[in-house]
């Protein structure tokens, strides 16, 4: 059969060439409208036109015009290339026009992709470059593959590649996925890999569109529910249908789900029996309008004045995973997670995870970022270590040495027979970078590098090797601010962000009391708090979260580690001041040890962790009061505790 389709396309390139001809016979039916269409447009196929390409201003303009649809597209980018890497392909995002906004190239490839000018900035228009599968399917918006002599110009002959449209939530093209190989080492699962790519990414693009809706997966089938197989339906408080994904059109089977209609001509299962079950990851079952069962849950929710029948958090939108691949269970968290808006974030990390994805994780100090971060880790299912970062802590003139380690005799006080890195020892498992936006913009640059291809170099020398690593960044400051301000890399940014969510505050959780029943048992297992204590700390603002709940929880117990806490034991404390519910780190404002005489640096470090105190620990705004660096508080605070010592 092969030796047919080989003859056959054989014998269609040489009336192509000859007699500028496209014989419908010879060809797949897209190739050979492709191949009209290049005549018609007056191509060829002896004479390729000169590749156009527009100049880095205009690839900034290009980018920016496409921001949302290429974030997501380069995070499935970098997920493809994690299953397809070693075998010899290059990735690449085109907007509309055809203009090729990023690519992620194996080593191997290269070479093949300088000859062949793919790379950013280039414009690769079927009017223009001929039939090729990037083009092409910007040009008819359906998923094809162009292998060897299929292409127009003979000089692509030597490539397969293989295009799939991506549609906005109104169905307008944004974008192109591309991926492309030599063609003998092209393989056959490609072009379902590329699809669901482009369809993770369009799903995503629904969901930020409707990000402040009401947002219903579902599916026949339980297990299908958090696939790329769900259906994804948008409504409004009234139940009135605001949107529908194309897998929501094709299970209901031609039941009217459009824009406009209402959720109960599509269901038979009524819309105020879905909001009187609440917003729960349970999954509930419908029932649509000729009978077929539906099982579904609500991913998205507006808050609560929105929606007055449907439980949850109204200081939260909550969001459920928008890239799990597969349905697994999720490992269990170590820490307390009952409210809505954090089990959504669990779900989206753990897929993030399951499939090598870098993912950032947001929130003021004192949520838990770390916590988030190990329980990524878990469910990775990585067996390698999970090695924190504070990028913060680390020396400006010795931070890509401590990541990446560095050769022997490389500097200063460099360790004999060298050192492995941070990143070398999180082989095999996960990296965790703590205060991400305080990384100097030098090694911002040396960190995206990485995420290129992920070979480690050694500071001074040395053989590069390549990594297996899982990446997680954190960080309590607003990075969007920071690339504006130019302190943050825009690049690294996106790259940081495949999978990018927000630890909610402890203000905003609704499962406040379990959390401090957990604290408490874990500080002094006889203890327990009246309801009417429970109350009082939960109408406090918390800027602490967290860690300043435990601060207090453990200040309560000191003197009476078994008596039940009441109202007026925590009023006792508020009223003692502002730092006996706040969180010291290491108790950052001590006493100088007898016979040791105050120093000026003495004063300096009190000042800094008065002002600490004051801001809840938040560093940037300690920082940002006394007109000094993040790095500078937080060397102030972690070496108090060494003070009293000297």
């Amino acid at each position: 059969m092969r030796g047919s389709v080989d003859e056959d396309l054989r014998q269609a390139r040489i009336l192509l060439e000859r007699t500028g001809s496209a014989r419908t016979g010879l060809l797949a039916p897209e190739i050979s409208a492709s191949w009209t269409r290049c005549l018609e447009a007056g191509l060829d196929p002896h004479r390729p036109v000169p590749l156009e390409e527009i100049d880095d201003a205009g690839l900034q303009v290009a980018r920016e015009r496409a921001d949302l649809a290429r974030r997501l597209a380069v995070a499935e980018m970098q997920a493809l290339y994690n299953q397809i890497a070693g075998s010899n392909f290059l990735i690449a995002f085109a907007d509309p026009d055809g203009i090729l906004l990023d690519t992620i190239a194996d080593q191997s490839f290269r070479a093949a992709a300088r000859t062949a000018n793919i790379r950013p900035g280039t414009l690769w228009t079927e009017g223009r470059c001929g039939t090729n599968a990037l083009g092409t399917v910007g040009a008819t918006g359906r998923a094809l593959t162009v292998h060897g002599g299929e292409h127009f110009f003979t000089r692509h002959g030597s490539l397969t590649c293989t295009a799939a449209p991506i549609f906005g939530p109104d169905r307008t093209l944004v974008g192109v996925l591309d991926a492309s190989s030599h063609c003998g080492t092209r393989q056959p699962h490609t072009r379902a890999l590329v699809g669901m790519a482009a369809t993770q990414v369009e799903n995503g693009l629904f969901r930020h569109a409707h990000h402040g809706d009401l947002v219903i997966a579902f599916h026949s089938r339980g297990e299908y529910l958090h696939t790329l197989s769900a259906g994804l339906l948008a409504l409004a408080p009234d139940g009135t249908v605001l949107g529908a994904n194309p897998q929501a059109a094709f299970l209901l089977q031609g039941l009217p789900a459009l824009p406009g209609r209402h959720f109960d001509d599509l269901f038979r299962t009524r819309f105020s029996t879905v909001l009187d079950r609440g917003f729960s990851p349970e999954q509930q079952r419908l029932e649509d309008r000729v009978g077929s069962v539906m099982i579904a849950t609500i991913e998205t929710a507006p808050c609560r004045k929105a929606l007055p029948g449907i439980a949850v958090s109204s200081a939260t939108k909550c969001r459920m995973p928008a890239r799990m691949a597969r349905a697994t269970p999720l490992p269990r968290a170590a820490f307390v997670a009952d409210d809505p808006a954090v089990r959504a974030v669990l779900r989206q990390v753990a897929a993030g995870a399951a499939r090598g994805l870098p993912i950032l994780v947001r929130g003021e100090t004192g949520t838990g970022k770390e916590q988030l971060a190990r329980y990524a880790h878990e469910a990775s299912g990585r067996e390698g270590a999970f090695v924190p970062v504070n990028c913060a802590a680390l020396s400006d003139t010795l931070i890509e040495a401590e990541l990446f380690g560095h050769a022997e005799g490389a500097f200063t006080g460099a360790r004999r027979g060298g050192a492995r890195g941070l990143v070398c020892e999180a082989d095999g498992g996960s990296l965790f970078l703590d205060e991400i936006g305080d990384m100097p913009m030098a090694l911002q640059a040396v960190l995206l590098r990485l995420l290129d291809d992920w070979m480690v170099r050694p500071v001074g020398g040395g053989r590069s090797r390549q990594v297996d690593v899982l990446l997680i960044a954190a960080t309590n400051a607003p990075l969007e601010q920071s690339v504006q301000a130019g302190r943050f890399r825009a690049d690294l940014y996106y790259r940081l962000a495949a999978v990018d969510v927000r630890v909610p505050p402890l203000r905003a959780r609704e499962d406040f009391a379990a959390i401090a029943g957990h604290l408490l048992a874990s500080i002094a297992p006889g203890c327990r708090l009246q309801p009417c204590a429970l109350e009082r700390l939960q109408h406090l603002a918390w800027p602490g979260n967290i860690r300043e709940l435990r601060n207090m929880l453990v200040r309560l117990t000191l003197t009476e580690p078994d008596r039940p806490l009441d109202a007026e034991a925590i009023e006792a404390l508020l009223q003692a001041g502002p730092a006996a519910a706040r969180p010291l780190p290491d108790e950052a404002e001590r006493i100088p040890a007898p016979g040791r005489t105050p120093t000026l640096r003495d004063a300096v470090r009190n000042r800094i962790a008065s002002a600490y105190r004051d801001t809840g620990g938040n560093l940037s705004e300690t920082a940002r009061r006394l007109g000094v660096s993040r790095n500078t508080i937080y060397r102030a605070i972690g070496k108090s505790a060494n003070a009293t010592t000297r």
